[in-house]
């Protein structure tokens, strides 16, 4: 039996979250308002009121606080989902992340497991204030025993996050706030469905002139951009990597071997990133296929802006296709 539903990414979210904590009574979601308010993004709409506020629980405002339960909640056998409210909130919990919930499963020798989710509302294009609009995947893919997650599209969103809830490793999902409500990015979930595996990369338009690679909000720029390189007699191969950690490159690489040219894309800035991670190991794994260097097109290397000059600082079609005319040049 089929139920098809048309869902934006926030929506799919949603759905996910419910239909996690109606097989498993031992997932409980937890953080910032996420309880009568339904989140700052309405991600946890109606949750509370149909779960109760003993599976739905509205938090202090204390990330370090949020994460260290949650850690403590594991140990107990829960699968506790935290809610970050904005991505540059997250760094209070940095501590509990890194040194606790990346290290236990490791120091007891797999005797205590940590199934946990956070989520992270991040990057750019809502015109918010500083420490609202960051990109900060990259510091936790650098952090052994975390698995970091970066989903594009609504299909991903559905069924990710149930396949992340399900998962005994401690899971940072990454959502791009500014597509949760995207109408153009309804996508049809058939809801009643088996879950599909989503922690691999994935090549979402074949191509033969370059390659793009790109995650999260980054992933919708380079479909635009390779729409508009049609039109031009480009064929652009659009791959997103959906797993920052671990790094699924087998795709690129086979892609690469194809189409001899690379442009990683992110909104994150370029020094020590995943774009960094991505031109390392392709130049080490595809050197003699490639016929030009590979070229990366991020933000820049400073503070996130002022939401005036954000149009700027964020990647956009026209300077992923500068990138693509440059490798071509080569």
């Amino acid at each position: 039996m089929t139920d098809l539903q048309k869902l934006t990414i926030g929506k799919a979210l949603n759905l996910g979250l419910r239909r996690a904590m109606e097989e498993d009574p031992k997932v409980l979601i937890m953080g910032e308002d996420v309880g009568k308010l339904g989140g700052v993004f309405r991600i946890t709409d109606g949750l509370q009121k149909d779960f109760g506020e003993q599976r739905v629980l509205d938090t202090p405002l204390s990330e370090s606080g949020i994460i260290g339960t949650a850690v403590g909640l594991a140990v107990r056998g829960f699968r506790p989902v935290c809610e970050i409210q904005f991505e540059g909130f997250i760094f209070p919990g940095f501590d509990q992340i890194s040194s606790q919930l990346a290290k236990l499963h490791y120091r007891t020798q797999g005797k205590i497991k940590m199934p946990v989710v956070i989520r992270v509302p991040f990057g750019g294009g809502i015109g918010a204030v500083e420490h609202h609009s960051e990109s900060p995947e990259s510091l936790f893919a650098h952090i052994p025993g975390l698995k970091v997650v970066s989903i594009s599209n609504a299909v991903d969103a559905y069924w990710g996050i149930q396949e992340a809830i399900k998962s005994d490793d401690p899971i940072l999902f990454f959502e791009p706030k500014r597509l949760y409500h995207s109408g153009a990015l309804r996508a049809e979930i058939d809801v009643a469905g088996t879950p599909a595996p989503v922690f691999s990369s994935q090549v979402v338009r074949e191509g033969t002139t370059a390659t793009v690679v790109a995650y999260g909000p980054s992933v919708k720029v380079a479909l635009d951009a390779a729409a508009a390189a049609a039109d031009e007699g480009k064929s652009l191969e659009v791959i997103d990597l959906r797993t920052l950690s671990p790094l699924d490159l087998g795709p690129v690489f086979e892609s690469v071997r194809k189409t001899g040219r690379l442009i990683a894309l992110s909104e994150a800035p370029s020094e020590s990133s995943l774009t960094s991670e991505i031109a390392a190991r392709v130049q080490q794994e595809c050197f003699y296929s490639l016929e030009a260097p590979v070229l990366r097109v991020t933000g820049f290397d400073t503070p996130y802006p002022p939401a005036k000059l954000e149009e700027h600082y964020l990647p956009d079609l026209d300077r992923v296709l500068h990138a693509v005319d440059r490798s071509l040049a080569w």
